[in-house]
């Protein structure tokens, strides 16, 4: 068991959430305030995405920076961890013509544009979805192939932020090995297991337990669950030994029927880690465990 648990807060994702809660953060002032809010609930990390106004996806460079640059100047401190998992987005046609591909719901990206916002906000962490997997039930791809996250992972390592392997299934962790081989991941590695997704490894004590035993010696992790079983997986990471996220991303409801904000989730999985006996560690303990570096 983990006695003193890191909280992430997944503050808003870039799911088609956005007409599913009145008050899902959207623009970069809302973001920055959910992220404050969820820091002052107990949140040492903040996992950042950006959404145009509307709420559909972003990678604006620009919103990233503002988000971040509101964050710090709000005199909460928190560990910024921004994603780099957008534009690898592919959406392939019907299946009698899967090269029609939706260029609408496309988003390919060369590596360093993937990258042009963690290089110029410079957080102390940044994702790097580990894997290419069917993502839910249609035609969309999450896509990173070996060679895209070599690069990915080098560029990462040249600007200087840690980077966060988010693991959806086994063979993700056996990719971040290679690339920790490699000499392009420092150890010890910092992995996220993120579990629920279809078609990953599902929400479950098998799921996890089997991943974290298959972790690189050494490393740090934590885990998530979505929808209800956010808070499942919660106890379940805490008990294996890891850290946890909960937050708007994953999961919508803090209880059947009623919607949730950001400080609202972080705040009962912080009852639930010290109803186990575990304290929540506060940013610069976050830091020290995860050998982060505050840039700004």
């Amino acid at each position: 068991m983990n006695k003193d648990v890191i909280i992430t807060c997944a503050v808003t994702g870039s799911g088609a959430t956005q007409d599913k809660h009145p008050d899902l953060p959207k623009t970069p002032a809302q973001i920055a305030d959910s992220a404050v809010e969820a820091a002052k609930a107990g949140a040492a990390i903040v996992h950042i995405h950006v959404r145009e106004d509307d709420g559909t996806p972003s990678r604006d460079p620009d919103k990233f920076e503002e988000v971040c640059e509101r964050i710090r100047a709000s005199g909460t401190d928190v560990v910024l961890n921004l994603t780099a998992g957008m534009g690898g987005d592919l959406t392939l046609g019907p299946p009698e013509d899967p090269l029609a591909i939706d260029h609408a719901a496309t988003d390919m990206a060369p590596a360093s544009e993937r990258l042009a916002h963690v290089r110029r906000s410079m957080p102390e962490i940044c994702t790097l979805d580990c894997g290419t997997m069917n993502f839910g039930h249609g035609d969309y791809i999450m896509t990173n192939t070996t060679r895209m996250l070599f690069a990915l992972a080098k560029e990462i390592k040249e600007i200087g932020v840690k980077p966060e392997i988010e693991a959806f299934d086994t063979g993700n962790i056996v990719h971040a090995q290679e690339l920790i081989d490699e000499g392009l991941i420092d150890a010890p590695a910092l992995f996220q297991l993120c579990l629920g997704i279809p078609y990953g490894a599902p929400a479950s004590t098998t799921s996890m337990k089997a991943m974290a035993e298959m972790l690189p010696k050494g490393s740090n992790w934590s885990a998530f669950g979505i929808s209800r079983m956010q808070m499942p997986m919660v106890a379940q990471a805490v008990l294996l030994g890891g850290n946890v996220r909960v937050g708007l991303e994953d999961n919508l409801y803090l209880e059947r029927g009623v919607l949730a904000s950001n400080a609202d989730l972080v705040a009962k999985a912080r009852r639930i880690i010290e109803l186990m006996g575990a304290r929540v560690l506060t940013p610069d303990e976050a830091r020290a465990k995860f050998q982060l570096t505050k840039h700004r």
